[in-house]
């Protein structure tokens, strides 16, 4: 069939608006006609450099329209939220661990399905797609039965593809992976809506205090709507003082969503005695390094992916609580039409919006 992409010809190039053909899915795949689709942090890094013609997006929600002959988790009519795929036969896969798959490269960042082809063709060009098991960048998505999440079809499609990715990621850090206790104290760096996912999932763990880093002082000022207790704005220096004034024995926890080695030395040492340190972050530095002390009386660092989630038991976990008002995310999201792909990525990239979602 075919379906209106939004094609990466070049690394680095904008989208270009085009038709593509799909495969019919296979038996253990299901073909989602997309209604709205985030625009991740991921997308932007792998733009520059992903091979190309590629198909990006990875925070897509939609209707099944047809399900291959071994699908039996949804059926077409159903509203799906759209996540990350994994092989389901390693054992991390079978004993519930699908965020660390020992295929997820392959299955998630080849551009290929594990046998090496791909269900998306432009003009005679093999397309490199299935990105984090949807490539949906797309009016149509063929993915694979275990990257598709049934969703209670009374809540609102257009706003629960970003709750397959970033939202996920930044509450499961802290929901599934830190666990705080009541009274706890976590610093959290990087307001994004990453950020804001773990400061609202702070909240709702009944922490004490709750820390929000970043050099920005409009996404600081945001976050104390989602429940930050404080606020430290980093772009002048002395991070690490203004969090010992706020917590001078250290954090029981800190999540770093930048990337950034520098950062998160500074969320690493900002910890206390036993003190947890969730890495979610992907971003420009490819290594981290620490003194020995900053690891002494017991400090852990601890990498998370997707929210070392079950994405078929969490996100509707997350999409109720949205539902009852309790993960209020939908006031950092703007809207744009597909159309309008690069005007939104040039505003995540300039930090205008919290969280760019695209309609079709």
């Amino acid at each position: 069939m075919r379906a209106t992409a939004a094609l990466l010809e070049q690394p680095g190039q904008p989208f270009v608006l085009t038709e593509v053909d799909l495969d019919d899915p296979r038996p253990d795949e299901v073909l989602v006609r997309v209604a709205a689709v985030g625009i991740c942090g991921t997308d932007l890094e792998f733009a520059g450099f992903f091979p190309t013609p590629a198909l990006l997006g990875h925070e897509g929600a939609g209707i099944v329209e047809r399900v291959g002959a071994h699908v039996t988790s949804v059926r077409p009519g159903d509203h799906v939220a759209m996540s990350f795929t994994s092989c389901g036969t390693c054992a991390l896969c079978r004993t519930g661990s699908p965020a660390y798959c020992r295929s997820f490269d392959a299955v998630n960042f080849s551009g290929r399905r594990p046998d090496g082809s791909t269900a998306v063709t432009h003009e005679g060009r093999e397309v490199n797609a299935h990105f984090l098991g949807q490539s949906s960048f797309a009016s149509h998505v063929v993915a694979p039965e275990r990257a598709v999440v049934k969703m209670d079809p009374s809540w609102d499609l257009l706003r629960a593809g970003p709750f397959g990715c970033g939202f996920q990621t930044g509450a499961g850090g802290v929901l599934n992976v830190l666990q705080p206790r009541p009274g706890s104290s976590i610093a959290i760096f990087g307001a994004g809506a990453v950020g804001v996912a773990a400061i609202i999932a702070a909240a709702l763990s009944s922490c004490k205090v709750i820390a929000a880093v970043d050099v920005n002082p409009a996404k600081l000022e945001a976050a104390r709507g989602y429940g930050a207790t404080h606020t430290v704005d980093s772009s002048a220096g002395g991070t690490a003082e203004q969090l010992t004034a706020l917590v001078p024995e250290g954090f029981d926890f800190v999540i770093d969503t930048t990337g950034h080695e520098k950062v998160l030395r500074t969320a690493v040492e900002a910890l206390g005695p036993l003190g947890r340190a969730g890495v979610i972050g992907v971003g420009p530095s490819e290594s981290m390094s620490f003194d020995w002390r900053s690891i002494l009386n017991g400090r852990t660092v601890t990498g998370i992916v997707a929210g070392s989630s079950v994405p078929q038991l969490f996100l509707p976990q997350l999409l109720e609580l949205n539902a009852e008002g309790r993960f209020p995310v939908d006031k950092m999201i703007s809207y744009f039409p597909f159309e309008q792909i690069n005007e939104a990525v040039t505003a995540v990239r300039s930090g205008t919006v919290g969280k760019a979602v695209l309609t079709f």
